[in-house]
């Protein structure tokens, strides 16, 4: 396994994605991008539950929720963290991404997360729908990170999810098991996770 994949990051360059989202979003969302780094400088040393709580309460507070149609002019469309940033809007894709990456920057393992495809019931209808999972240890119950629901869950408080299949940076699962084996073929197979590591590579992410 690349080192990379087990430790935090290192630190992004906030100047270079300062003036990327100048550049491309113009400098609406400037004081945004700079209250993302300050909570990311202000949980360095904090345990993983608050780092948690502090992504996912920071996002769901600041970004709105909206369509890619809307968003993007795209019917399904994956943004990279800036890309969220800078248009200030996700759908639950984007937010699951966005809290990802931030908390793999505040140093949590990515053996630690995995991003989930569920079903999410709305009423009498289903919806497909993402979540992200933290997991204490390999066979601990996740804790759900949504932007349906605010409150960090336990995946089994919500029984309006039903899970399909999961995925990180290392590999895609076919359930939700913390202790389970990714799939052969890394990635590869998932081309829209897979073009938005390499576009968020780009940005500045590793």
């Amino acid at each position: 396994m690349p080192l990379w994949l087990g430790i935090a990051f290192a630190d992004l360059n906030f100047a270079s994605l300062q003036q990327q989202l100048i550049v491309r979003f113009g400098p609406a969302r400037i004081n945004l991008l700079q209250d993302w780094q300050a909570q990311l400088e202000a949980v360095k040393k904090q345990p993983e539950s608050e780092k948690l709580k502090r992504f996912n309460d920071f996002f769901n507070r600041n970004i709105v929720f909206d369509e890619d149609l809307t968003i993007w002019n795209q019917t399904d469309y994956w943004a990279t963290p800036l890309e969220t940033i800078g248009r200030g809007r996700a759908d639950c894709e984007d937010f699951s991404i966005i809290k990802y990456y931030s908390l793999l920057q505040a140093g949590v393992p990515v053996s630690k997360m995995r991003l989930i495809y569920v079903k999410a019931r709305q009423g009498s209808s289903q919806r497909a729908h993402m979540v992200l999972a933290y997991y204490a240890s390999p066979s601990a119950e996740p804790l759900v990170l949504d932007n349906l629901d605010p409150a960090i869950k336990p995946a089994s408080k919500r029984p309006d999810l039903v899970p399909v299949f999961s995925f990180n940076s290392q590999g895609i699962y076919a359930g939700i098991a913390g202790n389970a084996a990714a799939s052969t073929g890394g990635t590869s197979k998932l081309s829209r996770w897979d073009d938005l590591m390499r576009r968020a590579r780009a940005e500045g992410f590793k």
